[in-house]
């Protein structure tokens, strides 16, 4: 997967999301000309799957001194980390920087929280898919649980925890991936009904848009499955099974219901994907059962995740160990950690 060009808005070069006692901080050391070389050290309070480094590493490469400053050398400025999608283990360094404090000073709130949210969402997607196993795939579908302004970083997220796709341009744009969709049930809802409204699907998209068809808006999911399989055919991708859980939701023989009737009359090639609540625990339930799903449409679970805590640590200054109380002074032990700036 190609690394994104991370946008990183002026408003967080600045400093504006920084906790205030941290701009207090900065001003006082430079009243007093207060500016030792330190080490932060960044960890993770539960095991996880690393996401958000290559954010964080577009925010330093902004705004750490580099070689284009006057009096600039190299040995002044190190950044070290794990790699994007590298599982870790809680307390485990997931990120080190070494500069001049003032350097940094701004920019630890804003790197606790990018690594914090995509950590969580990172490993939500991971455990539906490790749920799912190799004969399933997962999409991320979760960008209406979540704010916009964050939503295709919670797409590129999902996808670093093996997710195969997302549903939200601007998400396939950032995670390097083509968008998968089907319809919403407002489509068929305004045709009157579902065949109408995949006749006009196929008719009006281009071939790259995969024909994957909602088939409980009106009917029983097999019967719908049937009459739209046999209006577009070969055509057809698969179809979404969405069923509320006002009506008991997806389950397992609901899926081989319908897999069988596409089966009996040839329609083996339409695929089946879900939605509609599925989390590790019902994905597992599904595949313990060898029930026939192609992909499973993932949105709460992952978008909901609760963020994954890290702190920063202050563990040297000039080269002698520090460390507030209660934690053990000097560098933690991070030997995978490799050099990023």
């Amino acid at each position: 997967m190609t690394t994104p060009p991370f946008e990183i808005r002026p408003s967080v070069i600045k400093g504006d999301p920084a906790d205030t006692y941290l701009h207090w901080t900065k001003e006082i050391m430079r009243l007093e000309s207060v500016n030792p070389k330190v080490l932060l050290d960044f960890s993770a309070s539960r095991d996880g799957i690393l996401c958000g480094i290559e954010e964080v590493k577009s925010l330093l490469s902004n705004v750490l001194p580099s070689s284009e400053n006057e009096n600039y050398s190299d040995s002044e400025v190190e950044v070290w980390g794990l790699e994007e999608g590298e599982e870790f283990k809680s307390g485990e360094p997931i990120l080190r920087i070494i500069c001049n404090y003032a350097s940094v000073a701004l920019y630890e709130t804003s790197i606790c929280g990018i690594l914090s949210s995509c950590i969580g969402w990172a490993t939500a997607a991971k455990e539906c898919v490790d749920a799912a196993g190799n004969n399933s795939t997962v999409i991320s579908h979760g960008a209406r649980h979540i704010h916009p302004n964050v939503a295709h970083l919670l797409d590129y997220a999902s996808v670093i925890g093996g997710c195969s796709s997302v549903s939200t341009n601007l998400g396939s744009k950032t995670a390097g991936r083509s968008p998968v969709g089907n319809m919403p049930h407002s489509l068929p809802l305004i045709f009157g009904n579902t065949v109408d409204a995949a006749v006009a699907f196929d008719k009006h998209l281009g071939i790259e848009v995969q024909r994957i068809v909602v088939v409980d808006t009106f009917h029983d999911e097999a019967e719908e499955s049937l009459n739209v399989a046999e209006v577009l055919r070969d055509k057809l991708r698969g179809v979404r099974l969405d069923t509320p859980l006002e009506r008991g939701g997806v389950t397992p023989t609901m899926v081989l219901e319908v897999r069988n009737r596409l089966d009996q009359m040839n329609f083996k090639h339409v695929e089946i994907y879900v939605s509609g609540g599925f989390n590790p625990e019902k994905i597992q339930n599904f595949t313990d059962l060898n029930i026939p799903v192609q992909g499973y449409l993932v949105g709460n679970y992952i978008s909901s995740a609760a963020p994954n805590d890290v702190r920063a640590d202050l563990l040297e200054i000039e080269d002698k160990v520090v460390s507030k109380r209660g934690r053990l002074p000097g560098r933690l032990d991070g030997p995978r950690l490799e050099r990023l700036i």
